[in-house]
């Protein structure tokens, strides 16, 4: 590794992404000055930044985004699906130009130093995606300076230093602090978002980093939605008299949230209520039926995703966003896999043989398809009338 003290920044260079091994990154900075650190992953989507850039799932992580214009269409106060967001920095190739979409209220550089989130232009993303395809997603932090100046060597120290998401649970920084009654439903053009005013029945959503999007479609399909904090109890859920129980997606390890997580959910199961989990609420509900998680490569980040229904053979193009994964060897007896990726056959869903319980890795409430998943919600809402009805 060379000598960090010793190297200057490029002239014009104004960020800087330095690497837990020593290799560095040279740059223009977008969005906010200081720095960030991160496990830095990349995801191939063509649209969407700002809802990418506004889910709660990023949390302690750097995005590589592969689409080189970033920020062309502006950023409008509809598409975000967290008030704060948490994703610690981005990476893209192009600078940001200005704003093209009739939507857009706000040009993304100002957006982004409004919710102090630092990036970099000018990198070959590209060649960064196949770094991480190659060696698996790396640790780094990411710096911007307009004055050109780094202390490398420290920057260095803090990357290496960092523990990583293996083994963190993040779910409780981006959970809500407290319980809230959701009601706003899908987007329609001229309409806006709609509200849910007859709902037909009761769900509580606990949130261990949900999206805003999903729980949408919860009230789209006829639901009133109770979100609650990451760590309620079971007995906290029931007091809420629900009809089904929806565990939320959410950043961090699954073995780590599960610590208290997973009993919650084991008491669930106990009382046959209709569950049904997205991403790390897949993920958590595995651990809590006996199955095992484990760290991905790299993880899968894009809304071209193609998964397979084992049930029906249907071929669905899913958004995804995790870097954890349910074992399907370790699913246990009773608990079968009902969804597979089509890129390299790991585990994209489960359902309990013997109960209504359901849950899919990736997100069926994004529209890459762009609709093929939303039969997801209607599913987890025929499992409650039926079991109403019995």
């Amino acid at each position: 590794m060379p000598d960090l003290s010793r190297i200057q920044a490029p002239q014009n260079a104004t960020a800087v992404v330095v690497f837990a091994n020593g290799s560095l990154l040279w740059g223009k900075g977008i969005g906010a000055q200081g720095e960030s650190i991160g496990e830095v992953c990349f995801n191939t989507s063509m649209t969407g930044y700002q809802e990418i850039l506004t889910d709660p799932s990023y949390a302690g992580q750097i995005i590589n985004f592969t689409f080189p214009h970033i920020g062309n269409v502006g950023t409008n106060k509809e598409d975000i699906e967290t008030l704060n967001p948490v994703a610690r920095g981005l990476v893209v190739r192009e600078d940001i130009t200005s704003p093209s979409n009739w939507r857009s209220f706000k040009h993304f550089n100002d957006w982004l130093i409004e919710h102090n989130m630092i990036g970099i232009c000018g990198i070959d993303t590209r060649a960064l995606t196949r770094r991480i395809r190659d060696s698996g997603a790396p640790n780094a932090i990411i710096a911007h300076n307009e004055n050109g100046e780094f202390d490398l060597p420290a920057l260095h120290k803090k990357a290496s230093e960092w523990a990583g998401l293996e083994g963190t649970d993040l779910a409780i920084e981006v959970s809500c602090a407290q319980t809230y009654n959701w009601d706003e439903s899908l987007w329609e053009l001229g309409k806006g978002y709609g509200k849910q005013d007859k709902p037909e029945f009761k769900v509580v959503a606990v949130d261990f980093g949900a999206k805003r999007n999903i729980l949408r479609c919860l009230a789209s399909a006829g639901c009133a939605v109770v979100v609650v904090n990451a760590k309620s109890t079971a007995e906290d859920i029931l007091a809420h008299n629900p009809d089904g129980v929806f565990l939320s997606n959410g950043p961090g390890d699954p073995a780590a949230t599960g610590e208290y997580a997973v009993p919650m959910i084991k008491e669930l199961l106990e009382k046959d209520i209709p569950i049904f989990g997205i991403c790390l609420g897949h993920q958590l509900l595995a651990l809590a039926l006996g199955a095992k998680t484990q760290k991905m490569h790299l993880g899968h980040r894009g809304a071209n995703q193609p998964v397979k229904d084992l049930k029906t053979g249907k071929v669905e193009i899913t958004s995804q966003n995790h870097g954890f994964e349910v074992i399907i060897d370790s699913l246990p007896e009773g608990v079968e896999a009902s969804h597979v990726s089509l890129f390299d056959d790991s585990n994209e869903g489960i359902a309990v043989k013997d109960k209504p319980v359901f849950s899919v890795q990736y997100h069926p409430e994004a529209s890459p398809g762009p609709q093929d998943s939303h039969y997801l919600f209607e599913r987890f809402v025929e499992n409650i009338r039926q079991r109403k009805a019995a």
